[in-house]
């Protein structure tokens, strides 16, 4: 068998990226880049056209930003390109060249899969390392980006035989689990009109941001239009360089602006709406499962030491579970100490109804009296 060249362990799986893209964010970052370009680019035009000016600093901005929009789009996939992945018999190894990054496998206390929406079987598999609270609070995880069916990946780490049906991102949790392994309560957050509120200060504060970008995108269209009629009027032919640039620019920056208020009205209050109507809860003999959307967490119940509660409107229940691992007890990103800003799921279950019998079936298991599950 082949062992790594680190540790001299056996290698139980190794692979490499199957679908290779570039994250959300820094396509969007790309895609503004490229646009503060045009439309850099186009103003020189009409400054050097209309106004006889010297537009050499605008250009350099204008390649600056173009420059930046290549990197952003392809930097990414060309740094996942050369990754490559190793399980060992204790050690996860992502490594890229001579640049490594290890976790003990015993030291993983759950697990995200961020499923491909175009390639149902291929996605991200996040190994997260809880941490103490506090002054030592740090983020410790390991990404294993587009692999061939996550799930098997996550159960050969766990040292358990994949499940048959594991590698389809289009099947529910319930559908994928391991052998042997049986539901003991499943249920989701009762549905809310109020889900499509913000929910925080930073939500507020993004609407608010949105709807002021949405007032401008409109000022600056009207703005605009009066321009053009302006420039028409002097005597310019729209047939003409200058007012083909002129209608170019100010048509990109009215671009630039609504589409930043809808990608912030979407992010903070359309998204968080559509994914907590997505969001499903399963807690078997074995472990605790959170579905939404394309992602999952997947938990093993014997990494929780305790569950916390916290009221939520109508008598319904937050449940915050804290973790166990080397040296950290507790899970900072849980939010069972009031630190929700966090980015990904969670090991929380929100908006529970039967909060008390869910506490006794995560910490005593099947031994305790068990309600009905809730489809």
């Amino acid at each position: 068998m082949k062992r790594d060249s680190l540790f001299g362990e056996e290698v139980v799986w190794s692979g490499r990226p199957k679908v290779v893209e570039c994250p959300l964010l820094y396509r969007v970052a790309a895609a503004v880049c490229a646009v503060f370009s045009a439309i850099s680019t186009a103003s020189a035009i009409v400054v050097a056209t209309a106004l006889d000016r010297q537009t050499g600093p605008m250009l350099a901005f204008a390649a600056w930003m173009a420059t930046l929009a290549l990197v952003f789009a392809l930097g990414p996939k060309w740094w996942r390109s050369e990754l490559e992945f190793v399980v060992t018999e204790r050690h996860v190894v992502l490594q890229r060249g001579r640049l490594r990054r290890t976790m003990d496998r015993a030291a993983i206390s759950f697990a995200r899969i961020h499923w491909n929406p175009k390639n149902p079987g291929a996605g991200d598999l996040e190994l997260v390392r809880a941490v103490p609270t506090g002054a030592l609070r740090r983020r410790l995880s390991i990404v294993l980006t587009g692999i061939v069916a996550p799930d098997r990946v996550w159960a050969i780490i766990r040292g358990v035989t994949p499940a048959t049906p594991a590698g389809d991102g289009h099947r529910l949790l319930a559908q994928r689990l391991d052998e042997g392994e049986r539901v003991l309560w499943s249920g989701h957050p009762p549905d809310r009109w109020r889900r499509w509120l913000p929910t925080s200060w930073r939500a507020f504060a993004s609407l608010g941001l949105g709807i002021w970008l949405v007032v401008a995108a409109i000022m600056t269209s009207v703005h605009s239009v009066h321009a053009v009629r302006t420039v028409v009027s002097a005597g310019i032919l729209p047939e003409s360089v200058t007012f083909v640039a002129l209608v170019t620019s100010l048509a990109l920056t009215s671009l630039l602006l609504a589409s930043a208020a809808g990608i912030i009205v979407y992010a903070s209050v359309v998204r968080p709406a559509r994914l907590e109507k997505e969001t499903r809860y399963w807690i078997t003999d074995r472990r605790v499962l959170i579905q939404r959307g394309d992602e999952e967490l997947h938990l093993d119940r014997s990494r929780i030491v305790d569950v916390i509660d916290s009221p939520a409107e109508k008598g319904l229940k937050h449940l915050f579970l804290v973790l166990d691992g080397p040296m950290a007890r507790a899970f900072a990103s849980s939010g069972a100490f009031g630190e929700r800003n966090v980015q990904g799921l969670q090991p929380v279950l929100h908006r529970i109804a039967d909060a008390d019998a869910v506490r006794r079936i995560i910490l005593h298991g099947p031994a305790e009296p068990l309600p009905e599950p809730v489809a």
